[in-house]
């Protein structure tokens, strides 16, 4: 890699490798990328046990009930409103009280509201907890971007953001190992809960809730990023340069040379994770839902789901390098225009006719998930766009309001597939890819974020 000053506040000393980089910025990038894996994590718990977890909170006998998919919608239409805001909030935080500080707050925020589903007792409940533990979630996103942003030199950007979104993906892993252990290993778990629980929870009630107390471990490293990761030089001085000035608001996004840059990010952002949610969301419940699988145990039924969710986030983690390297090659603007048509290609082809389950789970579902690594170029291409003191609230505002836009597409999916019919769902919402791709060729593509 090419030597270059370090934008961690090191001065001048230049960094041509990773033997070159301070203690400070090891550890501001091992911060960001723990807190991205348990924001995997907390994320996904939810999306692999919502159709069971939702039909007993309804105390209905099937997760493939027409209420089932409606309140797990809705939950999940709850979950990607919160991460919106939460994004808006902490990102405006961040900006106030620095980076640091700030990303110990949505860690504490997605930890303890994650833990705290375990004890949902309706489905209204656990919405709350779901939209709570998403403020958390969102706001790690803008901040930790940031951190980053700001640390570590700038040309090593693309394969930063390869390597800050596979800790999302092994997040994601770590969430399918839960749930898979748990499916197994129920009878197990439940006896060790016996002694704890309420004597009205019977056995039936253990699976799935307790996946989500693995939900509260990120809460242990707050201890740790606040004694050991400092706030970056690049923060304090645009606040000692602004210290006489009003700090620029939400607002400023919507105004001068800024506006365009944020119109153009939103609407790219929106319509790609609109897509992509859909398709997280709603791939595990058309594969549970295919006639092949009707005459299966649950607990079968369940792992080849986690399986699926394995294979995905496999394909990936192999997809934020390319991507990266599309980036590294071309360009941000070209890489987010052409890894946008992959997944309108694959995605399409998918859901387009009926395919077997194990051809989906091996083939057909990674080659989309391939394609994801478009959101980890989102992470280092997004934050530099903005002036320091508007960094994360303008990152976290433009990537994360479309988490609202998606948030209505979940919920009319779920309308859409009130009779079981997620396929056509998935066809139509792949179809977003169209205006994301168009969009992302008229993106900024300012000097410093050339590749």
């Amino acid at each position: 890699m090419q030597a270059e000053a370090s934008s961690g506040g090191e001065g001048t000393r230049e960094v041509r490798s990773l033997r070159d980089l301070s203690p400070a910025q090891w550890k501001s990038g091992a911060a960001a990328w723990l807190g991205w894996l348990f924001d995997g994590l907390d994320m996904h718990l939810y999306g692999l046990v919502a159709a069971p977890f939702v039909a007993q909170l309804l105390d209905v006998a099937s997760p493939a009930d027409a209420m089932v998919r409606e309140k797990s919608s809705w939950i999940q239409a709850a979950f990607l409103v919160g991460w919106a805001l939460g994004g808006g909030f902490f990102g405006r935080l961040g900006d106030l009280i620095g980076r640091s500080r700030a990303l110990c707050l949505t860690i504490l925020t997605y930890a303890l509201f994650t833990g705290l589903s375990f004890f949902a007792q309706t489905w209204w409940q656990l919405l709350i907890f779901r939209f709570i533990t998403a403020l958390g979630i969102g706001g790690e996103w803008a901040v930790g971007s940031s951190l980053l942003s700001e640390t570590w030199p700038k040309r090593w950007r693309p394969w930063i953001a390869a390597v800050l979104q596979t800790g999302v993906n092994l997040g994601v892993l770590l969430a399918c190992a839960t749930v898979f252990l748990s499916a197994r290993y129920e009878g197990a778990i439940g006896q060790l809960f016996s002694s704890i629980l309420p004597d009205r929870w019977t056995p039936e009630h253990w699976y799935p809730r307790f996946v989500f107390l693995v939900g509260v471990l990120p809460a242990f490293l707050v201890l740790w990023i606040r004694r050991h990761v400092p706030e970056p030089e690049e923060w304090h001085a645009a606040r000692r340069n602004a210290s006489r000035a009003a700090p620029p608001g939400i607002m400023d996004l919507f105004r001068g040379e800024i506006l365009r840059t944020t119109l153009l990010t939103i609407v790219v952002c929106a319509t790609s994770l609109t897509a992509w949610w859909a398709f997280m969301f709603w791939h595990s419940q058309h594969l549970r839902n295919l006639p092949e699988l009707a005459s299966w145990a649950r607990e079968r039924r369940e792992e080849l789901v986690s399986t699926a969710f394995f294979v995905v986030i496999s394909s990936s983690i192999a997809g934020n390098f390319f991507a990266s390297w599309l980036a590294r090659r071309w360009g941000y603007r070209r890489a987010i225009a052409l890894t946008c048509l992959g997944f309108l290609i694959t995605m399409s082809a998918t859901f387009i006719q009926d395919r077997p389950a194990l051809s989906l789970v091996w083939f057909w579902f990674p080659a989309v998930g391939f394609f994801s690594g478009v959101f980890g170029l989102f992470t280092m291409y997004l934050p530099p766009l903005f002036p320091t003191l508007l960094r994360t609230t303008g990152a976290g505002f433009c990537y994360n309001i479309g988490r609202i836009v998606s948030a209505c597409g979940v919920v009319f999916s779920g309308t859409l597939s009130r009779g079981g019919d997620f396929k056509t769902t998935l066809l139509f919402a792949s179809m977003l890819f169209i205006p994301a791709m168009v969009v992302a060729v008229w993106l900024p593509e300012p000097d410093e974020l050339k590749a």
